[in-house]
């Protein structure tokens, strides 16, 4: 009988901790929203609403002004068999892609590496190759052109110290692109910022002990820092490609498109349809597609990531 009142004490004081645990964690969640509540609100108000709204006007004729006329597929319709320079800012759009993702990660790995070295000064290098990333905008758009131009350019000014004639960079049409791609360098880092995380986050005891093996530094770096740097590769690759994909700005300030359409981005045409020519329905459904693209390719980059992305918790 003792026994089983205490039994009945027990749980009855576990139901009253269970109580006391529900009401607390009732309280951090009302505190949770609490915080979280104008993230919430901004996001529902200024990007998902938009995103919904433009969804529809996809499917609509608008010009910003009279009431949008709903029109089916027209959109899209035009989009694939009228319109020629879709396929000609898309083509242009992939090429810079192509180009661009793999050297600046190449580029950002190689200079965090660099950084990841002990010498003296090496905190004002990160600063100075993290500045660009920092101050990247229209001006420095801007004074990348005047180091571009082909007459009173510092880059061919350089080149002639050693008897290379340099081309008209932006405006020639084989060059201009390749130029965009070479400025675009200058601004990985971010995306060396994120390496360097990685490469110090490596427990220096795996290194030690690969040296205690006999293994060179070369030997190091392919099997042991780059497989456990693949993770920050994936998320530096997606980065890239969404960031390249939405290009705009560098060509509209530098070239405005041309010559003879070379730059003209996806990116561009999105902006003519909308404000050059108030097609806003048309443009939704280009942002649409363009939106598609992205999330095609993430996908696929995050299904085949079990192939080459080390896992620690496979490993175990």
């Amino acid at each position: 009988m003792v026994m089983k009142i205490m039994k009945n004490e027990a749980n009855l004081r576990m139901h009253k901790n269970n109580i006391k645990l529900t009401k607390r964690q009732r309280m951090d969640e009302k505190m949770f929203l609490t915080f979280i509540s104008p993230w919430l609100i901004g996001f529902v108000f200024l990007t998902l609403g938009p995103m919904l709204y433009s969804l529809y006007m996809s499917f609509c004729k608008w010009d910003a002004i009279t009431s949008p006329v709903f029109i089916g597929l027209t959109n899209f319709y035009k989009m694939f068999f009228v319109d020629q320079k879709f396929y000609l800012s898309l083509r242009n759009t992939l090429y810079f892609v192509l180009f661009s993702v793999p050297l600046n990660l190449v580029i950002a790995l190689g200079l965090a590496v660099l950084l990841n070295m002990n010498y003296r000064g090496r905190s004002l290098f990160r600063a100075a190759f993290y500045l660009p990333s920092v101050i990247a905008g229209v001006a420095v758009y801007i004074v990348w052109s005047y180091l571009f131009n082909s007459t009173i350019g510092v880059i061919n000014y350089f080149l002639s110290f050693v008897g290379i004639h340099g081309p008209n960079w932006l405006t020639d049409p084989i060059w201009s692109m390749p130029s965009i791609i070479i400025m675009t360098t200058t601004f990985c880092g971010g995306a060396m910022l994120i390496f360097l995380a990685g490469l110090q986050d490596i427990p220096e005891s795996v290194i030690e002990a690969a040296r205690v093996d006999g293994a060179s530094k070369l030997k190091i770096f392919l099997k042991i820092k780059l497989p456990l740097l693949s993770p920050i590769i994936f998320l530096n690759l997606i980065m890239s490609i969404i960031g390249s994909l939405q290009i705009f700005a560098q060509p509209w300030v530098m070239t405005q498109g041309g010559p003879v359409d070379s730059t003209y981005v996806y990116g561009m045409l999105v902006y003519d349809s909308a404000f050059r020519f108030s097609e806003f329905g048309y443009a939704s459904a280009l942002a649409w597609f363009l939106f598609l693209i992205i999330m095609s390719l993430s996908l696929i980059i995050i299904k085949t990531s079990s192939a080459w992305v080390f896992s620690e918790s496979a490993q175990k």
